[in-house]
């Protein structure tokens, strides 16, 4: 998921006078740039490491652990329109170097947090991290188009799409590695231990996110130091003021007002997917804390990538609305596949929803924004802000697990209900209609 800025932007000088002197200037830049990419990805797909982790260490209820998410996804949705202004008030280079640091100052957050075994803390140096990297991902696409030739700027983004989506793999693969212990104990366990082990016990779970959230913030702190040192391109803003009246106006278009309720629903189920594969690769699958991480990297962020790549060579070939439904139904059936079944071929199922989500989001922003014309920026804006779904979601899907008795299966309702919304947008929803005229509100 990235961030798309409201506003154009073009290189300061003439078209031509810029690339004259070749590329090889850009590459050092766009190296840095591509980074972001990769960073805020991580970001993300530590999260779902973080919420089995940090309910076994700050003994959460499934409803509590999932207000990791909240955090996040929160702090996109306040920052939406706030990043914006911070770019084009203080630049791209310096609000990325701004943007860095604060989530920098996030993940060091994250010491005191493990030391105090703080969970209000804990969120709040997520929500610091998802401001910093919300300013990120407004600027990073701009900037990746501009550092090269104009004809071969959307070979770059999506070079950059793919390393961002190799985090998918990797952060799970580093989480596992270095957070989760594969040390479960039920609460009744937890209750009879005498009261010196089981503190030792929970602190030392709190303890392993610290080196990881460290060297994220040194990553985070490099970075920033070479944007600092190095020179970009400038870039200009041509955006304009808009009154909050003229969001209410481009709902008039009736295939956008049903883009962001789709694009709302689907980052809500891809993070409640995420969120809790591990506890139900455990239940459903049969499979120790462990294996459930790796099978995280494995096997979804794996196919996540297979099709990533795969569905971009599909849509050339079949309507970009066709294949969104088809998808759509696919994770249904592999949603409920998941729901009723039992042993580890459920993990597998949990994959394939990776493999079939992964064009989802390109695709409803692109079907969204379709016949906008002069509305195409606050359209765009509009399916940015609908990521906030990934902050509702997961915490009504931890509310059923509880309600369930812990039971995690019964939670997959949640992502099937939003599946079937989007199979909705894919066979109706996406259809382009005579708008009424927009009205003017005082």
């Amino acid at each position: 998921m990235a961030l798309m800025p409201v506003e154009t932007i073009a290189p300061a000088k003439k078209p031509g006078t810029e690339h004259t002197a070749g590329t090889n200037k850009f590459l050092v830049p766009f190296i840095l740039v591509t980074c972001l990419f990769f960073l805020w990805g991580m970001v993300h797909n530590l999260d779902s490491i973080l919420i089995p982790h940090l309910k076994k260490a700050c003994e959460l209820t499934n409803r509590q652990s999932t207000l990791i998410d909240t955090a996040v996804f929160f702090a996109y949705f306040v920052m939406a329109i706030p990043a914006g202004i911070i770019l084009k008030k203080w630049g791209y280079k310096k609000g990325i170097i701004g943007g860095l640091l604060v989530a920098a100052t996030g993940a060091l957050l994250f010491v005191p947090a493990a030391n105090t075994r703080s969970f209000e803390l804990f969120l709040l140096a997520l929500f610091i991290i998802g401001c910093g990297i919300a300013v990120l991902e407004t600027a990073a696409n701009p900037y990746a188009a501009v550092l090269g030739k104009p004809e071969t700027a959307g070979i770059r983004l999506n070079f950059a799409a793919a390393i961002n989506g190799l985090a998918v793999f990797i952060a799970p693969l580093v989480g596992t590695l270095f957070i989760l212990s594969g040390i479960s104990h039920s609460k009744e366990q937890l209750a009879a231990m005498p009261l010196a082990e089981k503190a030792a016990y929970l602190a030392s779970e709190s303890a392993s996110v610290k080196i990881p959230y460290l060297t994220l913030c040194g990553g985070l702190l490099l970075v920033a130091i070479l944007f600092f040192f190095f020179r970009f391109p400038e870039v200009k803003s041509e955006a304009k003021s808009v009154k909050v009246s003229q969001f209410f106006n481009v709902l008039r278009h009736r295939h956008l007002s049903w883009a962001v309720l789709a694009q709302f629903v689907y980052v809500g189920a891809q993070v409640c997917v995420t969120s809790f594969f591990i506890r139900m690769a455990q239940q459903g699958g049969g499979l120790d804390e462990k294996t459930a991480g790796f099978y995280l990297a494995t096997v979804y962020g794996v196919l996540f990538l297979v099709g990533r790549f795969s569905g971009t060579f599909f849509l050339k070939y079949v309507k970009q609305q066709k294949l969104l439904t088809i998808y759509a139904v696919a994770c249904t059936l592999l949603c409920l596949a998941a729901i009723l079944g039992k042993g580890e071929y459920v993990v597998y199922c949990l994959g394939g929803l990776g493999f079939f989500m992964s064009i989802m989001f390109p695709t409803i922003f692109s079907l969204g924004i379709v016949e906008l014309g002069e509305d195409t920026k606050l359209g765009s804006s509009l399916l940015v802000m609908s990521i906030v779904g990934g902050a509702i979601f997961p915490y009504l899907m931890g509310t059923i697990i509880d309600l369930s008795g812990d039971k995690i299966q019964p939670g997959y309702v949640v992502p099937l209900v939003c599946y079937l919304v989007i199979i909705y947008f894919g066979i109706r929803g996406y259809k382009v209609k005579q708008h009424e005229k927009p009205v003017e509100l005082n």
